[in-house]
């Protein structure tokens, strides 16, 4: 497996006299690697806590541990680097448990022993996920999508994994959204 190679975060801001300005420039700061999972890493780009956003000079809101899904009427951007299939599909249901557990949410996993993904998680979010790196395939309860470079996923709170079933490293641009499922939708779920 090659690395991925590196980007930049720029945060732009305002100085005293209300110009336009970069706040920052260079690598993101709040890099997370999973330990469950070597080689998935989450690169935390920006969040925002509530709808609609505070466009401030405020502190870095990544500057915290992990979390996978925004709160309530918040927002996510971040970058995941998705390891081969080779190395996910060594990953027991306990360190699928744990890798979820390691994001901040232990109840996103829904993998068992027959599912189509050992990762596969549902949250509560819409999803805009972009490959940007490599191929990967988004894995569905009934069906699944091969991806590649430049292809968009709008992923609307389903049960899913992403699959890469190459030997290179893929990487995805993920946002989310805090969602809400309609209510005929809700009593079908788990």
């Amino acid at each position: 497996m090659h690395p991925l190679p590196e980007f930049k975060r720029i945060v732009t801001g305002h100085d005293a006299q209300g110009r336009a300005v970069v706040a920052s420039c260079g690598p993101t700061p709040n890099v997370f690697p999973l330990k469950a999972v070597p080689g998935t890493v989450f690169h935390e780009i920006w969040s925002s806590a509530t709808s609609p956003a505070p466009l401030d000079d405020g502190d870095d809101p990544t500057d915290q541990p992990l979390q996978l899904s925004p709160g309530p009427l918040g927002s996510v951007i971040r970058v995941v680097d998705i390891p081969p299939d080779s190395v996910q599909n060594q990953v027991s249901a306990e360190e699928a448990a744990a890798a979820f557990a390691e994001i901040g949410q232990a109840h996103a996993g829904t993998g068992k022993a027959d599912s189509r993904h050992r990762l596969m998680h549902r949250t509560r979010t819409l999803d805009y996920g972009i490959v940007t790196e490599g191929e990967v395939w988004l894995v569905l309860d009934d069906g699944e999508v091969h991806l590649k470079h430049g292809d968009i996923v709008v992923q609307r709170g389903t049960n899913h994994a992403w699959s890469n079933r190459t030997e290179q490293m893929a990487r995805m641009v993920f946002i989310l959204l805090d969602g809400r499922y309609a209510e005929a939708l809700e009593a079908l779920l788990p």
